[in-house]
This record gives C-alpha cells, structure tokens and sequence, in this order.
C-alpha cells in the first residue's frame, strides 16, 4: 500500500467512530459474571431462570448490560457435575448459583472462596450445605424449600380427599441424598396422624414400575411422592401416568406435577425461591458477605388441584378444598 493510500485510511477511520482504535480511557469495566450450575437442561428450567433474572434485575443487575450469566448443565448426567463445577471456578466467576441439591453439593466441594448460592430441597444443615440457617459460615447461603418438613401437611391433605385412606403409599427417591430424612418426616407425620405407611424406594424407571406394582398388591388408597428433582425432572411423567393407571390419588410437591396431569401438590413455589436466589446473587455482587445472609425458608406454599384427573379417578373435591386451593387446573 503506498504511503498516501495509507494515511487517508487512517483519516477514514478517525471519521468512523467504530473503527476507532481502542483507547485505554475509554475501557469500560467488565461486567461480573454468575456462573450456574444446574442438573438438568435450559428447557427444563426456563421459566426458574427467568425468575432468577428477575431478582437479580430488582437489585440493578440487567444480564447483559452490567453482569453476565456462564450456564453450565449436566443433563441430567449427574457425574458431570463435579467438573462442570470445577469449569465454573477456573473461569473465577464471582457468584456460583446451584440450582438443585446435587450442584449444590458439586460446587460447595468445588470451592471454599467463590460465595455459593443454591435452592435445597432436602434441609441444607442435613445434606451438609451449611453449618446453621442463621449463621451458615463458609461461602454457602441460599433458599432453603423444605418440602420434607411438609409431610405432615401432605397427608393431612390426602385423607380430606380420600377420607377412607388408612394406609397411604410413599415413593421416594432411594438415590437422593435427602432421602433418609424424607422417610422419616413421613414416618413421624404418619404416627402423629393415625395411618400407616408403606414406604417404596426407587431411583430408576424399572424401580418406579415396581413400586407401583407393590403399592397396588398392598391396595394402599393414597400415593404422598416424596420431593426429588430426578423424579420432578426424569421420571416425573412415568410416576403421573402409573398413578393414573393404578388408580391412586397422589400428591406432590412441586406444580409442575398437577401440571403434568397429577391430582394435587403442596409445596414451595420454586418461582418465588428462584427469585430470591436472585435477590441474594445481587447482594453478593453488591458486596455483601455470606455471613450475613442466613438461609433463607421458602415462604410462599402453593396448594394446587387438578379438577380433570381427580374427575377421572372418581374424586368429588371437598369444598373445603376448593377453598383452600390457590389454583383449579380445569
């Protein structure tokens, strides 16, 4: 290029402000980044990470204009996560958010530094996520949804509906870390209550079939499904359609189930966690120390009915019911 030809481009450029070259005083900061880590799939999830997004833009933060989300999923290969969660530190994100138990656990063991924000199911002093709720130490804080403390509830729930049920089926999921506890509570609830239980393990598809099968032998006459995320996310429409097959009323946790055609849940509305998780990211960017964010207990419970299923396994909703339903899916 001769020499002219080259000073008129570099004049051409000064006119354009885009092909400027870059100068140091004009170098905006980089955006901190969340790194998430999940168990399951963006489709899955969708419309929690949307509330997630939600609390952090209540606080300020606007995913793409002043911070940055770096997703990592397992799909649902849960041995993924311990290097997935490894990916998340090497790339020094400044909060890991986990949304189910299993990333929880991947990323606490991940890092002691990187403060850590998750959703728990399963009773986060128990499965080892913190010390205390109050004063949870370390980098770990989150939303704690407690579902396994609302067995109580669950069959009270059940016996108004099937007021006959005097042994009621649990289906849990062996493979959960939260397991053991779950039985448990369901135990205690039972005795409080006056029924008895016939508690069924299982972690794969084969195992779920067999339950079924042995609950039906037993002519249990109510189904309480244990919360678990490799039910809600993996085996959620097999356990729906079986109950359907068998005729069992059941209850669940969360309302993806009743949206799935199940009979009825009572439980966190993830929704609300979520956005909290949200909240609580904000804060941490905003300087914040875990210290001072105590786990926080889901505070908004749903009770919803499926009218259409409970029609089809020849269920009259009490009005009681009715009443204290917060949705009727018709």
């Amino acid at each position: 290029m001769r020499r002219r030809d080259f000073i008129a481009l570099l004049a051409g450029a000064a006119a354009v402000p885009w092909l400027q070259w870059p100068r140091a005083a004009r170098a905006e900061p980089t955006p901190p980044v969340i790194g998430f880590l999940g168990s399951h799939s963006p489709a899955e999830l969708g419309d929690l990470v949307e509330a997630f997004r939600r609390g952090l833009s209540d606080y300020g933060f606007v995913v793409g204009r002043n911070v940055a989300i770096e997703a990592r999923w397992a799909e649902q290969q849960y041995e993924r996560l311990p290097a997935l969660a490894a990916e998340l530190v090497g790339r020094k994100v400044a909060v890991i958010v986990a949304g189910d138990n299993p990333s929880a656990l991947a990323a606490k063991k991940a890092t002691a530094t990187i403060p850590i924000v998750f959703t728990s199911d399963g009773g986060p002093v128990a499965l080892g996520l913190v010390s205390s709720l109050n004063r949870p130490g370390g980098n770990v804080t989150g939303v704690g949804l407690f579902s396994g403390a609302l067995s109580a509830k669950r069959l009270t729930l059940l016996r108004e509906l099937v007021p006959g049920a005097q042994l009621i089926g649990v289906l849990g999921d062996r493979l959960s870390v939260a397991y053991p506890g779950q039985r448990k509570e369901a135990q205690d609830a039972a005795r409080s209550l006056g029924v008895k239980l016939s508690v069924q393990g299982a972690g794969n598809a084969r195992e779920v079939e067999a339950a079924f099968a042995a609950l039906a032998q037993q002519q249990v006459r109510a189904l309480m499904v244990a919360p678990s995320s490799n039910f809600t996310w993996n085996l959620r429409d097999q356990i729906v359609a079986l109950a359907a097959r068998y005729a069992i009323p059941a209850i669940y946790s969360v309302r993806r189930w009743t949206a799935a055609g199940g009979l009825m849940n009572y439980g966190a509305d993830l929704t609300d966690s979520y956005h909290q998780v949200g909240v609580y990211a904000a804060k941490l960017l905003k300087g914040a120390s875990v210290a001072d964010l105590p786990v926080e207990q889901s505070s908004r419970f749903e009770l919803v009915i499926n009218a259409k299923t409970a029609k089809a396994l020849g269920l009259t909703i009490p009005t009681k019911l009715m009443a204290l339903a917060d949705e009727v899916i018709e």
